[in-house]
């Protein structure tokens, strides 16, 4: 799916189905903490869920970008960041399995995802280790044919309805040697969801604190080779930072349009808003600010193999973007913007995220200040 003509299509597909299948539910999905299962199976079904996983692994063959279209049009279209991550947890739940290849892995785990028929996610922050990957304190022991898991993970997307958890252990010593991944179905015994976790936004997106205690897991369930977790972790954190990147900015633009229109129908003192140059020039730097950023986010999404440091100014550039904008869109609505019913509302609540998850921004800028300063000549 690279050709324009294709791409069009597919923007238009998820048009179709945002506006058919996700704005006229989304409020009531808010309120419940969660989207429903059958939402799955319908973008399953319409073929989004796996646009960008291989045909012989049951997706749709495309790309990277594909995926990422599909993340930007949901937005554009009257979805949000918080609905991207609850339908599309498979994003950070699958590649790792993906890349192993195993078809006893693919079979049970990533076929019926794509299907919409299971729900996986990611569990790889613990209680006091927020980014720090490499001090990973959750133990799998070697049992026979088995391993036997216990410890604790939070912020766990979709942690509350997954089928299987794609899981950041320790095998071996400390230090990012001795992390490895397991696939943990969450119907074991010793699984548990100790906590639902109550957010300031994505509220339809639910988030779990999740227990192990003497959890046993078929050896065969391990992803790679022992102690190759980490690597295996940092090699996918670039594509998940750059579909918050392209959240951050699809966002910034769906305010920006929001706004926009609402400035044109809001008449106070017997003229409209966008009549005064006060508000007509602040919505001019706002439509700068987002056509840049969104610019520089998919020049760097289309490069072929995007560094590090550019992956990481990409989401840098983009948050920051989306932060002036959706601050600036509740405040050009004025007490409307205040209200939970309006769609501006949310998105602010929705973006502060950005700058935490899949990297902080003080992170990201660690990143660049290393390619920038450590390289030599």
């Amino acid at each position: 799916m690279s050709d324009d003509s294709t791409t069009r299509a597919l923007r238009d597909l998820v048009r179709r189905f945002t506006t058919k299948e996700i704005v006229p539910n989304l409020a009531a999905w808010e309120r419940a903490g969660q989207v429903p299962r059958e939402l799955h199976r319908a973008a399953a079904d319409a073929g989004l869920l796996g646009v960008a996983y291989p045909e012989a692994m049951g997706g749709g063959g495309g790309r990277l970008i594909d995926s990422l279209a599909v993340t930007e049009e949901i937005i554009l279209s009257g979805g949000s960041s918080g609905l991207i991550a609850a339908l599309f947890t498979h994003g950070i739940a699958l590649p790792h399995i993906v890349t192993d290849g195993r078809p006893e892995l693919v079979e049970r785990y990533v076929r019926p995802t794509l299907r919409g028929e299971l729900i996986g996610a990611l569990a790889v922050t613990e209680p006091g280790g927020g980014s720090d990957v490499a001090a990973i304190r959750t133990t799998a022991r070697r049992d026979g044919d088995s391993y036997l898991v216990n410890g604790g993970k939070t912020f766990i997307t979709s942690g509350c309805r997954a089928d299987f958890v794609t899981t950041a252990v320790r095998t071996g010593d400390s230090g990012h040697r001795g992390v490895s991944l397991l696939v943990i179905d969450t119907a074991s015994p010793g699984f548990t969801v100790t906590r639902a976790l109550d957010k300031m936004g994505w509220h339809c997106s639910d988030t779990a604190e999740l227990s192990f205690v003497d959890v046993r897991v078929p050896a065969t369930h391990l992803v790679g080779a022992e102690g190759t977790g980490f690597a295996q972790i940092m090699r996918h954190f670039a594509s998940e930072r750059l579909s918050m990147a392209v959240q951050a900015v699809a966002t910034a633009q769906r305010c920006l349009d929001l706004t926009v229109a609402w400035c044109r129908d809001r008449v106070t003192f017997g003229q409209a808003l966008d009549q005064r140059q006060v508000v007509r020039h602040r919505l001019a730097e706002l439509a700068r600010i987002t056509a840049v950023a969104r610019t520089f986010v998919w020049s760097v999404a289309t490069r072929p193999e995007p560094s590090l440091v550019e992956v990481a100014m990409a989401k840098n550039t983009a948050v920051a973007a989306c932060d002036e904008v959706v601050d600036a869109a509740v405040q050009l609505h004025g007490g409307a913007g205040y209200l939970r019913e309006s769609e501006v509302e949310r998105h602010y609540r929705d973006a502060r995220i950005m700058g935490i998850g899949g990297g902080t921004t003080e992170i990201m800028n660690e990143i660049i200040a290393k390619g920038l300063l450590d390289a030599r000549p």
